[in-house]
């Protein structure tokens, strides 16, 4: 019999990820996602602080607010939290030789899922999979990188 702890959930769909090099101190990035005002900046209008347990909201537009919850809180390394009914967010930094390898990964994708406003994950992940990569643009921007 198949263990799906180790194979994954049934229909479950692949980690949106995206991979950046940043030419900006690790620091400067920290405070671009794990800051309300930085991630406000280049992603949305939120109320996030940087403590596990932290309840906030993302502004999402047309979308109104989306509940959070802050799961990990590893400066200036690591931050996730929970974001709806079923996503998850992380940022990971890695500092380099003149700068910062971000990564962001957003998971909770299932094929037989839908969101909150009743489209199925299978449509909306690859929208947010492109927003996404401009998304990170955006933060390149703000750091300066």
């Amino acid at each position: 019999m198949e263990d799906t702890n180790l194979t994954g959930a049934q229909g479950a769909l692949p980690d949106i990820r995206h991979t950046i090099s940043l030419n900006a101190p690790i620091d400067k990035v920290w405070d671009a996602v794990a800051t309300a005002e930085g991630l406000s900046a280049w992603f949305m209008p939120s109320d996030l602080q940087a403590v596990e347990g932290h309840r906030f909201h993302l502004q999402a537009g047309p979308f109104g607010e989306s509940p959070c919850e802050v799961t990990l809180v590893d400066p200036p390394h690591k931050l996730a939290f929970k974001w709806g009914k079923d996503w998850t967010l992380t940022f990971e930094l890695e500092e380099r030789e003149g700068g910062t390898l971000f990564t962001l990964i957003h998971g909770g994708w299932t094929a037989e899922q839908v969101t909150e406003f009743g489209e199925p994950h299978k449509i909306v992940r690859g929208r947010m999979d492109q927003g996404w990569a401009g998304l990170v643009g955006k933060l390149s921007a703000y750091v300066g990188g």
